[in-house]
């Protein structure tokens, strides 16, 4: 089986989780609100 050779960026991490695509769409903010509520210190990438 091959390894997985694609070292994550921070860049791409950010356009596909980052806190401007969660604040996009509905569900994002809930994923948010969840995350306030259980006081997590990061809420996203």
């Amino acid at each position: 089986m091959k390894k997985n050779l694609t070292t994550p960026t921070n860049i791409v991490g950010k356009r596909s989780q980052g806190f401007r695509k969660k604040m996009a769409t509905k569900s994002g903010r809930k994923t948010l609100a969840r995350r306030r509520s259980k006081g997590r210190k990061r809420l996203c990438i």
